[in-house]
């Protein structure tokens, strides 16, 4: 099909822009070069991978399969090159998380880590969607709230630990001096759920009570929905380590199922020190063992 990196870089760029303008921009191309790189590669394919109109743009099913492979591809062949000029493990290893990363354990991990692999440094970066990054190579491992799919062929993944459900309420709220809640306890509150967290959501209650619902785009908005009293929430532990707040009580909640934290990495071979790394997040729980939870704000 004579396909060229240019024109993988072209699909890349444009996916993850969302225009052609800030595409071309970041390739530093002109707009109608990138057009002509676009069209060339949907004919030379003999599909159309993206959907174009004077107002929008958006891949089609066939450009975002390729799209996430791209970003593989070149990621692959960055890697490739790197390794062929002697420079290895010189690229830092890309962590991601939507939400807490491993709470009370995340300093001590890359602290260890840092101390034990000075030449490996470790690039954390928050995302909505960690699994896809990883899927698309722009990430080497993610610490997960929930399972990716059991089918998906591009990535691997392993449980890590169970984290305990609490709840989060607003400091003087009737319910900020107990030493534990039940679900039911909230039933009657306004629940603030959290669009880049999955851990959450009305089913966690019985289907005959099941709170009114709101949803925040971040964990920001999340805490500051809750300390204003607007509404209290359900989290995992490690978001009392991650995200304390002065006007959020964190309570056990003791009839809630815990949440398992995954680790999970691309299929297909990435980074060279990935495995290392995955041991030593195994290894330092197992030393470690469970976290306490911190109570109060």
């Amino acid at each position: 099909m004579n396909v060229e990196l240019r024109h993988l870089r072209a699909l890349a760029a444009i996916g993850d822009e969302g225009t052609l303008t800030g595409a071309a921009r970041a390739l530093h191309l002109t707009q109608p070069a990138l057009s002509r790189t676009l069209a060339q590669l949907e004919q030379r394919l003999g599909v159309r991978l993206v959907e174009r109109s004077t107002r929008s743009l958006r891949l089609t099913a066939a450009g975002t399969r390729l799209w996430e492979n791209a970003h593989r591809i070149l990621g692959q062949l960055d890697d490739a090159l790197a390794e062929a000029a002697g420079r290895g493990t010189a690229r830092p290893l890309r962590l991601v998380f939507a939400w807490a990363a491993l709470g009370s354990h995340t300093v001590p991990l890359l602290r260890t880590w840092r101390e034990r692999h000075p030449g490996i440094p470790v690039h954390i970066r928050r995302a909505d969607d960690p699994a896809a990054l990883l899927r698309r190579g722009q990430a080497d491992l993610a610490f997960l709230r929930r399972s990716p799919e059991p089918d998906d062929p591009h990535l691997a993944h392993r449980a890590l630990t169970r984290e305990r459900r609490v709840a989060a309420v607003p400091v003087g709220h009737p319910l900020a001096d107990r030493p534990e809640v039940a679900l039911a306890d909230l039933g009657d509150e306004t629940v603030a759920l959290c669009a880049t967290a999955a851990t959450t959501s009305a089913e966690l209650w019985p289907a005959d009570r099941r709170p009114c619902t709101v949803t925040v785009p971040g964990v920001d908005e999340w805490l500051t929905t809750i300390a204003t009293g607007a509404a209290v929430g359900v989290t995992t532990e490690a978001t009392v380590h991650q995200h304390p707040h002065p006007g959020v009580c964190y309570l056990p909640v003791r009839d809630a199922e815990p949440v398992t934290v995954h680790l999970a990495w691309p299929a297909r071979p990435g980074h060279p020190a990935a495995d290392a790394f995955r041991r030593h997040v195994e290894d330092h729980l197992a030393r470690q063992g469970p976290p306490p939870v911190l109570l109060g704000r």
